[in-house]
């Protein structure tokens, strides 16, 4: 599949297995789990087919790594805006995490701190790099520097999900370090 075709796969799957399932007829389970199978039909139903081939290479070529597929069934990793529990089990976080934002984010991180806004938890990231890259999404990325270990230490509950990005509840403006 060319380049394009992924892409362009992968945002409609990221949309209605994120945030729209019911717009092309799909139930997710209470994990966010959907038959392959009736995704497919769906998918079809609604005027984009994908064959089996192309979502296989979806799912394994994603550089994001958005999707996980188990017992004939997919979700999407996380970023939900619709109810799901994704069953995550509590981990312990590394020392420091990374969050990509843009300057005009600022103002309200420094007052309310890493709020989830539409989705259920708050994405970070292991890496500046990776950081780097999700602030990119949105301009010219500023990356912070989160104080993960201490926000464990202080009882805040990290999960990291199947592609390794960490996901918390809230992260408090104690917690953030901002650059220069």
């Amino acid at each position: 599949m060319d380049e394009q075709r992924l892409k362009k796969v992968s945002k409609y799957l990221s949309k209605h297995l994120r945030h729209q399932p019911e717009r092309i007829g799909i139930t997710l389970d209470e994990n966010g789990w959907v038959a392959v199978d009736d995704l497919l039909r769906a998918v079809a139903a609604h005027g984009f087919p994908v064959s089996e081939t192309e979502l296989a290479e979806v799912v394994a070529n994603n550089d994001k790594q958005r999707y996980s597929v188990m017992d004939g069934r997919i979700r999407a990793n996380q970023g939900h805006s619709v109810p799901v529990d994704l069953d995550l089990p509590p981990v312990e976080p590394p020392e420091h995490l990374f969050h990509g934002t843009v300057a005009a984010a600022l103002p309200s991180i420094r007052d309310e701190g890493l709020r989830p806004m539409s989705r259920h938890h708050v994405h970070l990231s292991p890496d500046r790099e990776t950081a780097t890259r999700v602030g990119a999404r949105r301009g010219r990325p500023i990356v912070l520097t989160i104080g993960s270990g201490s926000m464990h230490a202080a009882g805040h509950v990290f999960y990291r999900s199947d592609n390794g990005v960490w996901l918390v509840d809230h992260v408090p403006p104690s917690f953030i370090r901002l650059p220069g």
